[in-house]
């Protein structure tokens, strides 16, 4: 006589119950993998020119700071624009794109200052900011975007950047902007009573990591000297925005200033 063959919801659940304790098991031993976290580069076309992949041969040191992080255990997304200041990067949409993409853990740079020191209010770019750190505001009607507008100044607009990366569980580094092809007597021209003073002071005032790039990158121009930065670093027809070799050497400028920085975490992800 044969046996009867078992029903099939009971082998079922029984198949069931087994790929469960085997889920189970295999939680214990291949936990989830960790995410890695985020930089993300904020800023102007010195940054990022020509949507990553140059302008006429110009290029942002954020093309290139990649080169010196370990990208296996963090990556590292270039969303500056050329074009936009401290002011216009937000009131554009494009800082709220940022940060909607910001989860603990990550890392915000922020370079801006060449396009703050535009008009606060014309017809074609309006992106001034008010050169400051303190809070004085204008409200003015911008007629680009046919509306009134309060306008802050370029520490008050860094220091809203840097409360919100920190309010996300990010940490912020403000990085002075980096000096253009301009000599007087020998020297390259620095931003030290105004642009760099203020991101300092922002970043001090909101608690973020302060690099000052301005400097680290004058310093090396002044070394190298007038005849070389000019010809190896720039072109003749553009003292703001740099070839490939200039954007190479802001990139190692800002790793540099990052390994130097104590206390922040961005350091161990170097090279």
């Amino acid at each position: 006589m044969k046996s009867p063959k078992p029903n099939l919801p009971l082998r079922a659940s029984l198949g069931y119950g087994l790929l469960l304790v085997a889920l189970l098991l295999a939680s214990f031993t291949h936990p989830l993998a960790k995410r890695k976290p985020t930089l993300y580069l904020i800023g102007d076309s010195t940054v990022k020119n020509g949507k990553g992949k140059g302008d006429g041969g110009l290029w942002g040191w954020g093309n290139y700071l990649p080169a010196h992080f370990d990208t296996i255990r963090i990556r590292i997304e270039n969303d500056a624009l050329g074009g936009t200041s401290s002011r216009t990067f937000q009131t554009k949409g494009l800082w709220e794109a940022v940060r909607a993409k910001i989860q603990p853990g990550d890392f915000v740079i922020m370079q801006f200052g060449h396009n703050d020191d535009g008009a606060l209010v014309d017809t074609s770019r309006a992106r001034g900011t008010i050169k400051s750190n303190g809070e004085e505001s204008q409200n003015l009607y911008n007629p680009i975007t046919k509306q009134q507008e309060v306008v802050h100044s370029y520490g008050w607009y860094l220091r809203k950047i840097i409360t919100e990366t920190k309010a996300k569980g990010a940490t912020p580094v403000v990085c002075s902007l980096i000096p253009r092809n301009v000599w007087k007597d020998g020297k390259v021209a620095r931003a030290i009573d105004s642009y760099t003073k203020w991101a300092a002071e922002a970043a001090k005032q909101g608690g973020a990591y302060f690099i000052d790039l301005n400097r680290l990158v004058a310093d090396k121009y002044d070394r190298e000297g007038e005849a070389k930065v000019g010809t190896v670093y720039f072109t003749s027809k553009d003292h703001t925005h740099t070839i490939e070799a200039g954007a190479m050497l802001n990139a190692a400028t800002v790793a540099e200033g990052i390994r130097a920085t104590k206390g922040l975490a961005l350091r161990k992800y170097l090279k």
